[in-house]
């Protein structure tokens, strides 16, 4: 029997949401700095009056715009050498740990950029679908390519990865309303499975 594994991230497979967790690692200062700026921005996320995506992207941007590709992903491996495994909730790790590489195939399927995502992926050894960082010459825009892997963009991001591979069972693993269309397109969901 032919699985395939689909696992949000932050709050599902991890105790703590990793954007402002890695922020805060990458530049302490400077994060300090652009959260007391972004906290009006903040605000109006929260009463649904702003965009997500586009504040996502000028928090991030505000920190990492102008970083050199070989920079992030220096900090990205040292961020994952100080948060793995204690970010992650035990029962996610057994549960990851006791999958059936040869029957299952399992993705990350992730809103938060592929630049601090990546370490864990490959730990894990898992596919990973995340928000993508644009580079130009290696210097990171502060822009994305495409869209914010959230919400519909998951499902769309899932299908062009698997193309036209069969699957007897796709599972999805999720805990937000970001991984609804997600839990729709798999055959079974699970809402904070590892809580």
């Amino acid at each position: 029997m032919k699985k395939l594994y689909l696992f949000d991230f932050d709050g599902t497979l991890t105790y703590k949401d990793t954007m402002f967790l890695f922020l805060k690692f990458y530049d302490p200062a400077r994060f300090s700095v652009q959260f007391a700026k972004h906290i009006p921005l903040f605000i109006l996320l929260k009463l649904k009056l702003a965009d997500a995506e586009a504040v996502k992207k000028s928090f991030i941007s505000s920190i990492l715009k102008g970083q050199s590709r070989y920079q992030i992903d220096k900090k990205a491996q040292l961020f994952f050498q100080e948060y793995y495994p204690k970010l992650f909730r035990e029962n996610a790790l057994d549960f990851i740990n006791n999958i059936d590489r040869e029957t299952t195939e399992s993705y990350i399927v992730t809103a938060s950029l592929d630049i601090w995502i990546k370490p864990f992926a490959e730990e894990f050894k898992m596919g990973m679908l995340a928000t993508r960082a644009e580079f130009v010459n290696d210097i990171f825009t502060g822009n994305f390519v495409g869209k914010n892997c959230n919400k519909q963009e998951k499902v769309n991001r899932i299908k062009t990865a698997i193309s036209n591979q069969k699957y007897d069972k796709i599972i999805a693993f999720g805990d937000s309303s970001g991984d609804k269309a997600m839990f729709r397109f798999a055959n079974e969901s699970h809402y904070r499975f590892f809580h």
